[in-house]
């Protein structure tokens, strides 16, 4: 079985998945795997070659015209022969899928990581045109899978496959012995976009501050320089300078995670938010807010608290909650790590992708008009 992977060379959460799928895939006999990257403005020749250094085949093509990228992917396709291949990311599936359509892959499926993207008419025409020659169109959660069917997408071909990570980098050595041995502060490694929520997080430690706690609130994650200024103005004038640290693009995650008491994403969409699983992974406590793609990872007051989207308020009383009560951030805490230790490794995920390639295959139907 020979398995292509395209995504986005942006080195995304997308990108993640593709990778780890791509070397779960090499861990089965008789299987090879191809990742192609869209080139991005990060797709750096060091960390492609880093790609390589694991065992990985890695080619990138151009981000300079769709009909380019598209062209040159066929290429590739027609040269290495692949029995399937998996298009992952808006809107990196539409070229996948329409190179592979191109030269006849009888297996293609198209992998959706967010619940919100911004599909114009044209885009969604052109990504409903290719469901006819599809498999199966994966979201990354329930979320994602409704969203899928809202925009159009066959129902009877669109199911959810978790993602997944790599447990491995969570041993239990790396957890401290005793809850008390963590700092009791506030982590959260996101990056600077328009989907999270970094606003209502500084707005409820402002709260938070105003009844005498004052936690510090660590921020880890790159993305858009902009936002970050905005949010470091936000937090001097809300009087928290003192007690927000903008770390930037951290490589140690899984240790800081473990040294800290309670975790928060604060969202307002998501696909399948792999640093929450990872902070659940690390037994801290977790918070998220209400929204698409986040609220199916945590079981509300079982192994995490869910609060009310962009609501500083509610969010500062489940801070307070985690705070100043130990025992329950504790044993929040604990089943946050069980869940994700049995529901969310990577090995479970690529075994349901797996499964996806012995199925018989769908033959293809009609466009919807």
């Amino acid at each position: 079985m020979r398995i292509l992977h395209f995504v986005t060379g942006g080195f995304s959460g997308a990108t993640q998945v593709a990778i780890d799928l791509c070397l779960a895939a090499q861990r089965t006999p008789g299987t090879h795997t191809l990742l192609v990257l869209r080139r991005k403005r990060n797709t750096s020749a060091a960390r492609v070659q880093a790609l390589r250094d694991q065992g990985l085949d890695v080619r990138v093509v151009s981000n300079w015209l769709h009909a380019l990228t598209v062209w040159e992917l066929r290429r590739i396709i027609r040269s290495w022969q692949p029995d399937a291949v998996f298009a992952h990311g808006f809107s990196d599936h539409i070229w996948g899928r329409q190179a592979a359509v191109a030269e006849g892959v009888p297996r293609i499926f198209h992998v959706e990581h967010n619940s919100r993207e911004r599909y114009t008419p044209q885009r969604l025409r052109q990504a409903l045109a290719l469901a006819p020659f599809t498999q199966a169109s994966i979201g990354v959660s329930e979320g994602v899978r409704q969203a899928l069917i809202e925009r159009g997408f066959p129902p009877e071909r669109c199911i959810a496959i978790l993602n997944g990570i790599a447990l491995e980098k969570f041993p239990d050595s790396l957890l401290p012995a005793h809850w008390q041995d963590r700092e009791p502060a506030i982590l959260m490694a996101a990056r600077f976009g328009r989907q999270k929520d970094h606003a209502t997080l500084l707005r409820a430690l402002a709260l938070l501050k105003a009844q005498g706690l004052q936690p510090r609130l660590y921020l880890a994650g790159a993305g858009s320089t902009r936002l970050r200024k905005q949010m470091e103005r936000l937090a001097h004038t809300l009087g928290l300078h003192e007690q927000v640290v903008f770390l930037g693009k951290v490589a140690d995650v899984p240790q800081r995670l473990a040294k800290t008491q309670v975790f928060v994403l604060a969202t307002h969409w998501e696909g399948m938010p792999l640093a929450l699983v990872e902070a659940m992974a690390a037994g801290c406590a977790c918070i998220t807010s209400d929204a698409p793609g986040a609220r199916d990872v945590l079981q509300h007051q079982h192994d995490g608290l869910i609060v009310p989207h962009a609501n500083p308020a509610a969010l500062a009383h489940a801070l307070e909650q985690l705070l100043t009560q130990p025992d329950y951030a504790a044993q929040l805490g604990t089943q946050a790590r069980h869940t994700a230790l049995t529901r969310y490794g990577d090995e479970q995920m690529a075994q349901r992708y797996q499964a996806l390639l012995d199925m018989p295959l769908l033959p293809a139907t009609k466009p919807t008009t």
